[in-house]
Order: C-alpha cells, then structure tokens, then sequence
C-alpha cells in the first residue's frame, strides 16, 4: 500500500493553545467582570454560527458581551481574545520541518471562527506550513459532522488512505476514522513523530 502524501492537521490543542476556549473564556469573565452562567449561556447560543462563518466577531460579542452597556470597549474585548493564542514552540519547529522536505501536501482542518482563524494564520505565519486552510468558518461546517472531511478530500482530490488527520480530541478522529482516514490522536511531539514514522512520514532527509 502506498505511504499517505497528505497530513491534515487541527490547530488548537496541537500547534497552537485553542482560540477561545473554557478557559479562555473564564479568564475574560475574571478580567471584565462578567457573570459567568450569562456569558457562558449566550455563548454556547451563539458557538455554531460564530465557527461556520454565520456570526461575525463584531456579531458575537454584541450578543454575548455588548448586549449592554460595559465599562470597556469591543476593542479591548478583541485584544483580549486575541492574545489567548499562543504557539507551540516544538510543535511548529516539527510542523516547519515537515513542510520544508515538500513530499507531503500539508492543511489545516479546524475549527475556528473567522477573524480568530484569520489572526492566527498571519501571526504564526501559518502559511509558511500550509498549502490550504479547511477552516469551519470557511466551510459552513463543523467538525466532527463527516460533510467537513469530505469536503477536505473533494477539494484536494485525495482519497482517505491517502491522508492522515492529526487531532486532539477523539471524537474528531472517530469521525474522520469511519471515512477510510489514517488518524493520530496528538499528545506530544515526540509521540506524533513516532506515529507518523510509522505510516514512513518523516522530516529526515531522503
């Protein structure tokens, strides 16, 4: 059987910290002085069209946050929720080395919504890794629905054996699993490297 060509990787949780997370979002109630079961309810209300591209940023936070008058505005909000994206230093420095032997087609297959995606890709130049960006925001679809990973195989016309998805999150994996997908679940690096070994997929030089 030939050795798959293509990865397709998850970001939060695997090369970079998640967008905007539980943790995240406790860390915005704490600053701003949110009540927490409010925030967390409009947003859960508000999750799925903020990450297929059916709520803008501006549109999120005027339900969740600005519904009402606040002490702070939308755009110390923004900067907040931007700068919980944090890079995974040895998991870029194994995603750049991958990238730079150029025999694997490389994409992202995440969920995010658009402005966060947007903001990540540019600052942690991104697309020095990646040939494509399967996003939710950009798809109108979510992971782990199945429509968002055939939608991966469709544009890039390659057939599941072909790809292995990288992901943190189980269920994710299961998804892409039942579609005929090579999977790894990420814990670390250097587990990720031993996977990928073993479907003969590594940053040596050959």
């Amino acid at each position: 059987m030939a050795e798959p060509n293509t990865l397709f990787w998850d970001n939060g949780g695997v090369i970079l910290t998640n967008g905007w997370d539980r943790d995240s979002r406790e860390k915005a109630v704490e600053k701003f002085h949110l009540d927490w079961a409010d925030f967390e309810d409009r947003h859960e209300l508000m999750l799925h069209a903020f990450e297929i591209g059916g709520a803008t940023l501006d549109e999120y936070l005027r339900r969740t946050v600005f519904y009402r008058e606040r002490n702070f505005t939308p755009q110390e909000f923004k900067d907040f929720m931007f700068e919980q994206s944090q890079p995974f230093p040895e998991s870029l420095e194994f995603l750049g080395a991958l990238a730079r032997t150029k025999r694997y087609e490389m994409a992202t297959l995440n969920n995010e919504s658009a402005e966060i995606n947007d903001y990540r890709i540019r600052k942690f130049k991104l697309r020095d890794y990646f040939e494509a960006f399967f996003a939710s925001c950009y798809l109108g679809i979510r992971k782990p629905n199945a429509g968002i990973y055939q939608l991966a195989l469709k544009i890039t016309q390659r057939a599941p054996q072909e790809c292995v998805f990288i992901d943190d999150r189980g269920l994710n994996l299961e998804c892409a699993r039942e579609l005929g997908m090579h999977v790894i679940q990420f814990e670390n690096v250097a587990q990720l490297r031993n996977d990928l070994s073993g479907f003969g997929i590594t940053a040596n030089e050959k």
